[in-house]
């Protein structure tokens, strides 16, 4: 099989890079999520383009370009990214200021181990992980991890159930409840 290369990615319809992540050179099909999925996606980014300021942009399923060769390339739920980013640039970690995964049952391996492994090789200071015990509210955790200079891995940054108030990477607070 042959490998997708940064400029094979790019020549790709758009429609089709929207479906799919590059992880090693090799396609990753990422079918639709779940409409509560994407309603907790939209209103945490709302909440985040909020505590943004002029400084950063929050954006949504974008493509995240981590290594060129072999390619990774990953569409995170959300990341907050330096806002003077031209639109036509290629989104690295080194614009992104935080990487959030909302987990899924069929992506519960790629949320919690292979992609903060990869956000954090890739330098990304901050990732946190929504998860969602039982598809309610009361069931949502937000895990924040920081990226350790030492070791060059995420370490915690704490665990909220409820609702979450941070000042770090953002001052932001977030009613969970208000996310389904």
């Amino acid at each position: 099989m042959e490998r997708v290369t940064a400029a094979g990615y790019e020549a790709l319809p758009e429609e089709l890079c929207r479906t799919i992540e590059v992880v090693d050179g090799a396609v990753v099909a990422n079918p639709a999520p779940r409409r509560s999925h994407q309603t907790a996606i939209r209103r945490l980014a709302n909440v985040l383009e909020s505590a943004a300021g002029h400084e950063f942009a929050v954006a949504h399923n974008v493509d995240l370009r981590l290594r060129d060769v072999p390619l990774l390339n990953r569409r995170p739920d959300l990341v907050v990214y330096r806002a003077a980013l031209d639109d036509d640039a290629i989104l690295r970690p080194e614009h992104c200021l935080l990487v959030v995964e909302v987990m899924s049952p069929g992506s519960v391996t790629a949320d919690q181990v292979d992609k903060p492994a990869e956000y954090s090789r890739a330098g990304i200071q901050h990732f946190w992980r929504l998860e969602n015990a039982d598809d309610t509210t009361a069931g949502l955790t937000m895990f924040r991890y920081r990226l350790d200079p030492t070791t060059g891995t995420y370490s915690s940054a704490g665990v909220h159930t409820g609702e979450m108030t941070v000042t770090d990477p953002l001052a932001v607070s977030v009613a969970f409840e208000g996310l389904l």
